[in-house]
């Protein structure tokens, strides 16, 4: 190569690089600037197919008043934990309580030779607390059963038609029973989704479709502010 050549190459070669760089950054900028300035695309997450089946099934659910012909009792649903029962746990030789907190409980610990949870720990699914639970006269009544769908509100929406034995099994049909911290028992009591729901917020889907379904294959029925309050739960889920 000629002196005059390579002087020609040694000045022209920055002098790309330069040009290159500009123009790269310019285009940067753009392309920054465009993907800053673009709105997040909406996205559509698929509904859950178990709340799809629960606002299907809630759709079909008939709404009636509360029937007030005859006040609630307790007795009508048998007695309490009974294992005389044609439900799941049925007939296994342990009372509904103990199946429901061995099913629920965590770091379980039975009593050797029996049906007893002795000790485990609960995840409440109603208030999102975790507790202890410690088998006891005084430690006992921490943990709860709960029935999702209340007796008093089964009684006053079709139960009352029923004849003892389904009554007995509705009240130790697994599927209708959680293990609970005992103050959210004592708040939900009697009370349907149009005036409780769980305060955790995470498990109220989970909650109406569990309503839904006990009632849809109990036949029981729905008030109009309740059908209300359970679809807007499940228009989120």
């Amino acid at each position: 190569m000629t002196p005059h050549l390579r002087t020609y190459s040694r000045w022209m070669d920055p002098l790309a690089l330069v040009i290159i760089l500009v123009i790269a950054a310019g285009v940067g900028w753009i392309y920054v600037r465009d993907v800053r300035g673009r709105e997040p695309e909406p996205q559509e997450f698929p509904a859950s197919p178990a709340s799809d089946v629960a606002r299907r099934e809630l759709d079909a659910l008939p709404v009636k008043g509360w029937d007030r012909f005859q006040d609630f009792n307790r007795a009508s649903f048998g007695e309490p934990w009974s294992d005389d029962v044609n439900v799941e746990f049925g007939h296994n030789g342990c009372n509904t309580r103990d199946d429901i907190l061995r099913r629920d409980l965590t770091d379980l610990q039975v009593r050797p030779g029996t049906c007893f949870a002795q000790h485990g720990i609960l995840h409440d699914p109603y208030t999102g607390a975790t507790i202890a639970f410690v088998r006891g006269p005084d430690t006992s009544p921490a943990v709860q059963i709960d029935h999702v769908v209340s007796l008093s509100d089964a009684w006053y929406k079709g139960a009352r038609f029923w004849d003892d034995q389904r009554r007995r099994d509705f009240a130790n049909d697994p599927r209708n029973l959680l293990a609970v911290v005992g103050q959210a028992n004592f708040d939900k009591a009697f009370r349907d989704a149009a005036s409780w729901l769980p305060p955790n917020v995470a498990f109220r889907c989970a909650f109406v479709a569990r309503q839904v379904e006990v009632k849809t294959d109990y036949q029981l029925w729905v008030s109009g502010k309740e059908k209300d309050a359970m679809r807007q739960v499940l228009r989120g889920c």
